[in-house]
């Protein structure tokens, strides 16, 4: 059974998701401040829906601590409907998606299945790469190791969230082809890309940042607008 950690000050809409997800059979634990989340917060949490505004320690500060501490738990934002600054903001800081309140819960839960269900592929994924000795992907000096789920580059570890090491990985097995901002946001975000959704944007975004320079001087991706993003590459 996978564990939930929901955190929202709003007490009355925390009771009705709790027995929501409960009804989906999740184990749920329920914090109503970032300050619990740091007392609660444990490895065996394989998600938060993390709430932005809330008294004491707000969502975009909890999710700062927890990315400082090296954690890679999934996090879906809580944002309210239109805040496109918390939404940036957040998905810079390491969100894998967000979801505007109000919300439907069906996409609620079709979101967390979404993102749990890529968490078990990859689990399933490292096992059977271990198994397979499936050979690491390396551009310039990058080496991607898809069964530690590592990126190093010259022999330094980048540290990537697990989505940010699935965009890369997915556009490194497409090196010097276009991949549709489409295909990226269903097989990396498992939901299909809207009008104005930035996540795919935000990611890389935030990948290109964490890359150092590369040693043959290309950067390394392009970005062609309408169609998608390019992984340069190598000479």
């Amino acid at each position: 059974m996978n564990n939930i950690l929901l955190v929202d000050d709003d007490r009355k809409l925390t009771s009705l998701l709790r027995e929501l997800l409960e009804m989906e059979n999740f184990n749920v634990q329920v914090a109503h401040d970032g300050e619990q989340v740091l007392s609660k917060f444990n490895s065996s949490i394989n998600l938060l829906l993390l709430d932005i505004i809330m008294p004491r320690k707000n969502g975009i500060d909890t999710l700062k601590w927890l990315r400082q501490q090296h954690y890679q738990t999934p996090v879906i934002m809580l944002t309210a409907r239109g805040n496109e600054l918390d939404r940036v903001l957040g998905l810079e800081l390491g969100a894998d998606d967000y979801i505007p309140k109000p919300f439907n819960d069906r996409e609620l839960i079709a979101r967390i299945r979404a993102i749990l269900r890529r968490l078990h592929w990859k689990d399933t994924e490292q096992q059977q790469t271990r198994e397979a000795g499936t050979p690491s992907l390396k551009v310039d000096l990058m080496i991607l190791n898809p069964g530690r789920q590592e990126a190093t580059f010259d022999g330094t570890l980048l540290e990537l969230t697990g989505t940010e090491f699935n965009l890369l990985y997915l556009l490194a097995q497409h090196l010097g082809q276009v991949v549709q901002r489409e295909y990226l946001s269903q097989e990396v975000l498992g939901k299909r890309l809207t009008q104005f959704d930035r996540s795919i944007d935000m990611h890389i975004s935030n990948v290109r940042r964490k890359l150092p320079e590369r040693q043959d001087g290309q950067p390394w991706f392009k970005t062609l607008r309408g169609r998608g993003y390019l992984m340069v590459s190598t000479a």
